[in-house]
């Protein structure tokens, strides 16, 4: 039977740059070098959607990660002015987007996603659709090229990366748009569901037993809460509220592929140490990050790669 291999890349802000590496060390294994050719559909999420549609772009797993490597400081650049006139991160997000903006643009320039030679669908989630009164509502908008009635052909590459990274309280909305990861971010059902949607054209519409998808996460910290019963309000959740929805919603996602899928699906997902926790911002930890991309041990993944996706 065909196989139709997919890319699923989870969000996680700098920790891209973990996901960068371990792509790259991947593609370039003896046992498996060059895999990342056959990927026909890239989605992603947040600082996954930048690496899936810079891969789609054909940068290299290396172009995206020195991004991180070399802009993290600019990009997550968090003035004094900034934190007086925000009151701390109390009324306005931590980080400008300017910096970002610039880097996306850089990169992609004035490429339109009709340019990209293979497919993608990038999570963002649109806070006001602008229809009539009685149907006006923020909704999930997922970004993709796949011909259809919903194509999204049109929109500039740069655009779309800036929408899906715009994480509520760490960089401002952007053109009404933010972070996808709010709903998916661990995208591997967003894909599964675009690659076989009714709306593709039948040229490019995948069958569920086709697909093949390899999702990649940008690690995971051991947290938890303690206590069995919390009676908490907004000052006590605000903190942690955010942390719990994407390892939820990546969880829920996980779950899912692997019961769809079954074989036919990996992730590809570091746990941090105990007590060791690398927030989404951390310029302080891109040194670590690099180490642990380069020591964690890829065996498993590269076993299913030769078994499932070759």
């Amino acid at each position: 039977m065909a196989k139709y291999r997919i890319l699923s890349l989870d969000g996680g802000g700098l920790r891209g740059l973990i996901t960068a590496r371990l792509l790259d060390r991947l593609n370039k294994h003896q046992d498996i070098a060059g895999w990342l050719d056959g990927v026909q559909f890239y989605a992603g999420t947040s600082t996954g959607g930048i690496l899936a549609l810079g891969l789609a772009a054909g940068k290299t797993p290396n172009d995206i990660g020195d991004l991180y490597k070399d802009k993290g400081r600019e990009i997550f650049d968090d003035s004094l002015w900034d934190d007086i006139r925000d009151l701390g991160r109390t009324i306005g997000a931590e980080y400008s987007n300017k910096n970002l903006k610039a880097e996306l643009k850089a990169i992609f320039g004035n490429q339109k996603i009709t340019d990209l030679s293979k497919k993608v669908a990038i999570p963002t989630f649109d806070l006001d659709n602008g229809a009539p009164a009685n149907q006006r509502t923020w909704k999930p908008k997922i970004f993709h090229n796949f011909k259809g009635s919903d194509c999204d052909d049109d929109c500039l590459i740069a655009d779309v990366a800036l929408y899906t990274s715009a994480a509520p309280t760490y960089f401002p909305s952007a053109d009404g748009y933010i972070d996808g990861g709010v709903f998916a971010n661990n995208p591997s059902v967003v894909a599964i569901a675009q690659a076989i949607s009714q709306k593709n054209d039948p040229t490019e519409r995948a069958s569920l037993d086709e697909l093949v998808l390899l999702s990649v996460g940008t690690g995971v910290s051991l947290t938890y809460i303690k206590g069995q019963t919390l009676d908490w309000g907004y000052a006590q959740w605000i903190k942690p509220l955010i942390n719990v929805l994407t390892d939820g919603v990546s969880g829920v996602s996980d779950y899912q592929s692997r019961e769809l899928l079954n074989d036919r699906y990996h992730r590809l997902q570091i746990v941090f140490a105990p007590n060791e926790t690398i927030p989404l911002d951390a310029v302080d930890k891109l040194d670590r990050m690099e180490q642990i991309a380069a020591e964690f041990n890829l065996d498993e993944t590269v076993a299913w790669i030769k078994d499932e996706w070759l």
